[in-house]
Parts: structure tokens; sequence; C-alpha cells
């Protein structure tokens, strides 16, 4: 805890302090926005914007990551939250705060146990469809309020105030940057300032609302008033609703764990950090935690935030104590100019905050490059869209573990001959490798266990009828790390079945585990025929006529 902090340096103090300050101004309508998806008041996003940072600060290893409010974790928990809240306005505070609970005491759990390497189980394919997916179901659902109405009858000032702001928040995204370079300013301020094109639309509106320009009196929604203070201590919670909030709080928990971590390692990377997957688990869950005594809803780290702080900056967590401090402050003032926001222009800033994540890099590579990684991406997106959010995590999860699966249970084999005048031995259909009529050498690139042995033994079994007049059979095992109890006895039964063929069974590069492993069993005592060091040795044995010794 805080070893950051005990080597702090002074001059990483001035990108601390200037970060903190321009990721607090992204927060406060960033915030508020997240806030309205997970169908809760605009001011559960500050909220959620103070307690969890100051607590991720105490226990994670990320020096850059921004820990708050995200549009993913708020649409997930609105559509967690909806259906039992429905006609019980009050109770929505309450669930999205037992839900924050769950799932920080998820992923407490998680790192107190080490899981850490559980997110090495979630594909990037299916990490990006579902980020995809979700963003246009986020996208979608901002539409009504930006229109002030249904798509079919919107209303007029409405549409035009969060259309024209839309306009300008995508212009800000697409051009603003460029121009301000134009001018000679660094490349790195260009690209912060503009980041910051969201609190400055924001501030236009609110501005016009106040002179009259637009506002209520023009029949568009505002944010209403915002209580004045910091969140009160909340440990309210619906006993009768832990079991119906357990399965989304695992989910949601997973998320926030594989949305952090992502934000994490790109930024850690770019200076040679590194990160404890187990210590980001207990920071994240404390977070969490934290964000339940906040009263808000759940939270983790944010990407685009996230490179905001970096580009800003940050040295250190202390550029988001920092943020959270002032944004604490935000609160402790006058909140009355945060009653006057409309909403149009909220939504407009939350569509072009998603619009951000709707990257189709990964579908382009994975569709050039593995058709079943594409496939897995195109299923799990239209999953979160035809089937909702909670559904299409478990799409993904059953998608990214049965992709492994089926990858496991269908390791590859090659045939392997001696590359001339070498004593290097590759892939016949690859190399211009020759091999013996009577000697058959195959390479298993893969561990053995219950779900491909009953494939290796067919492949066999093909291998031993396309070369009928095979009188030993070679296994190279340089790429098996283990074998476990069903792949031994079938290595056993094939070994049998061999002997009463006439046919030598032998085993070359065998690893040392699994050789330590071996000599508790019975197979080398049965074997029929013999252990090499070497495939080239092997087959320089077998293709003689004195076959002695080894």
């Amino acid at each position: 805890m805080l070893d950051w902090l005990r080597h702090y340096r002074r001059a990483a103090l001035p990108g601390d302090i200037g970060a903190g300050i321009v990721v607090a101004m992204m927060l406060v309508p960033q915030g508020m926005a997240y806030a309205l998806v997970a169908g809760l008041p605009p001011v559960a996003g500050l909220y959620a914007s103070i307690l969890p940072p100051l607590v991720y600060a105490l226990f994670g290893s990320s020096m850059t990551q921004s820990v708050g409010p995200m549009a993913i974790v708020s649409l997930m928990t609105g559509a967690v939250i909806g259906p039992l809240a429905a006609g019980a306005p009050g109770l929505h505070s309450v669930l999205a705060a037992q839900l924050a609970l769950v799932a920080g005491a998820v992923l407490l759990l998680c790192g107190l146990l080490r899981l850490g390497f559980l997110a090495n189980f979630f594909s990037r394919p299916v990490m990006s469809g579902f980020t995809v997916g979700s963003s246009l179901v986020i996208a979608w659902g901002q539409v009504k309020p930006l229109l002030g109405g249904p798509l079919q009858h919107p209303h007029l000032p409405s549409a035009v105030l969060g259309c024209v702001s839309l306009a300008l928040l995508l212009l800000a995204r697409s051009h603003l940057a460029r121009l301000l370079k134009r001018t000679g300013m660094p490349a790195t301020a260009a690209d912060v300032l503009s980041k910051l094109a969201p609190m400055v639309v924001v501030l236009a509106a609110t501005a016009a609302v106040a002179a009259g320009v637009a506002g209520s009196g023009h029949g568009i929604r505002l944010t209403g008033p915002v209580p004045t203070g910091l969140p009160q201590l909340n440990l309210a919670t619906s006993p009768s609703h832990w079991r119906e909030l357990l399965q989304p709080g695992l989910l949601i928990g997973f998320v926030v764990f594989l949305m952090s971590m992502s934000a994490a390692q790109t930024l850690a990377q770019k200076r040679g950090e590194k990160l404890v997957s187990n210590r980001e688990l207990v920071g994240l869950g404390a977070a969490n935690v934290a964000s339940m005594v906040s009263g808000a809803f759940p939270v983790t780290g944010s990407l685009s935030r996230s490179a905001v702080n970096f580009a800003a900056g940050a040295n250190t967590p202390l550029a988001s104590v920092i943020s959270a401090v002032l944004l604490a402050m935000a609160l402790v003032l006058p909140t009355g100019w945060l009653a006057l926001l409309p909403l149009p222009t909220l939504a407009a800033t939350i569509i072009v905050a998603v619009l951000g994540m709707l990257e189709l890099d990964t579908l382009k590579t994975a569709w050039r490059y593995d058709r079943g990684d594409a496939l897995a991406w195109l299923v799990t997106c239209i999953g979160v869209l035809a089937l909702g959010v909670e559904a299409g995590v478990i799409v993904g999860v059953v998608l990214s573990m049965g992709t492994l699966i089926w990858r496991a249970s269908r390791p590859h084999i090659a045939v392997l001959g001696r590359i001339p005048g070498t004593e290097h031995f590759r892939n016949v259909e690859r190399y211009a490798a020759t091999r013996s009529e009577a000697v058959l050498i195959l390479r298993i690139d893969a561990n053995l266990f219950f779900g491909n042995v009953e494939a290796v033994n067919e492949r066999i079994e093909d291998e031993l009828r396309d070369h009928p007049a095979t009188r030993d059979l070679v296994l190279t095992m340089l790429a098996v790390s283990s074998i476990d109890t069903t792949a031994l006895f079938a290595l056993s039964e094939l070994n049998a079945s061999l002997r009463a063929r006439g046919i030598g069974l032998h085993l070359a590069e065998v690893k040392g585990p699994v050789m330590d492993r071996l000599r508790d069993s019975t197979l080398l005592d049965q074997l029929n025929g013999k252990l090499f060091l070497s495939t080239a040795m092997a087959s320089d044995y077998l293709n003689t006529d004195n076959k002695d010794h080894p």
C-alpha cells in the first residue's frame, strides 16, 4: 500500500496536479451522464468519482488508472436494477449501491485468493465484440433523451439543442486537436484540450439555459436539483434482493476487472511499468465497496479517461486523488448551476463517448488471421444487441472457454522427416524433408489430457493406415509439458495395441517434468520400444540393422 507515496518525487507534482484538474473537468459531465445511463440521479455519478479513486490509490498497482463511472458498467447496472426496482423509484439507488457491494466483494475475494489469472480466459476478440455491442446499445438508448422524445415524435427544441451539441462534440473530436496543433500548440496539450470539449459544450448549454435561450421554459428537460455536500454514509441494502443481485454482481465484477486491466495494461506498457493483477483485483474491489458506502454504483477503470490522465502528465495516483478532491469541493460549493444542465446535451456527450469504443480493427485482424475468433466477435456483439448486456457477457465467457477447449481438443500433429544433410526434423508437408517407410515419426504439439487424447489416438491410427509399412512409431514429445491420467492410460493402451501388431512404440525428447511423472507409472517398464534424447538419435538407431543399444 502507498508504495508510490513513500517514493514520491517532487518533480512528479506538476504533472499530477495538471492531470488531476483536467480529469476532474472531464468527470463532471461524464459522471453525471453515466449515472443517467444507470438509471440513477446525475449526482450519483459524482459520488462514484470521489471515494472510489481515493481507495483505489491505496491498493491498486497502476500509476495512471482513472477509476470511476464507465459507460458499459453503467449500462449493465441499469439493466440489472431497472426490472427489480420497477414501480419503486427510491429502490434504484439502494440496489445500485448493493450491486457495487456484491461486485466489490467478488473482486476482493478473487484478489485474496490470487485469481488474477482468470482475466486470461476472456479472449480479445470476444471482449472487443462485447464492447462494440454494448456501445451500440448505449448510443441507441440515448436517442430518446437526445431528441426529447421518441424518434418518430421528437421534441423540436430538445432535438435542436441535442443535435447541435452532438455536432459540436463530433467536430471537436475529429478536428479540434488538429486545429490546435496548427496554431503551434504542442501535440500533447492539443490532444488533452480537445478531450475537454464535452465540458465546454456542457457549460455553453448550461449558460444558454441560465440566459433563458433554452431550458424548461421551452420544454427541455434538465438534470434538476443536485444536493449540496459530500455523499452521506450509506449502508442501506434490500435483504430480499441479495439472490437476484448475486449472479449479475459476479458478471459485473468480471467485466470491471477486464475493462480496468485493459486500460491499465495499455498505459503501463508505454512506461515500462508492471501491473500486479491480484493487487488490481483488491484495489478495484475496495473501490466498489467504497462506491457502495458513498451510495453510488459499480465503478471501474476507464480507458478513455485513463488515457487523458496519462496524456495530461499524471505520474502517480496522486492525480486521481486531486481529481477526487476537486469534485468533492464542487459538491461542497453551491451546486445550483448543475441543476441547469440540459439532458439532451448530456445525451450527446454519452453518444460521442461511446462512439470512441466502436473499434473494428480487432474484427478485421481476426477475419484475416483466424475466422473462428472473428465469428466469436460477431456472435458476442450480436448476443449483446439481441439478448442484452448480461446475456452478452455470458455468451462471451462461454465462447472464450469453448474456443479454448475446442482448440485444445484438436492438437496439431505433424509427420516428421529429416532435412537432408542435417540432424533437423521438420513437418514433411512444409519442408523438403525425407522420411523412412519403416519408421513413422509424429510430433505432438500439445499437452495430452482427457479432452484431446481421443483425437490424438485417431490421428495416430490414420497415419498408421496411410503408412502400412511402418514397423516403428516414434512420438516426439518436445511440445508436451504434461500428460494427465486419462492420457497415460491411452498411451498404455496404444502401446499394447502396437505390440500386438508387431510395431514398436518409441518416445523421443520427453521433457524432464513429464519424465518424472512417467517414472511413477508402469508405462516405461511396459514400453514396446525405447526412449531417445533426440529425434535424430531415434531415426539413426531405428533405421540401422543393429538395434542392441539406443
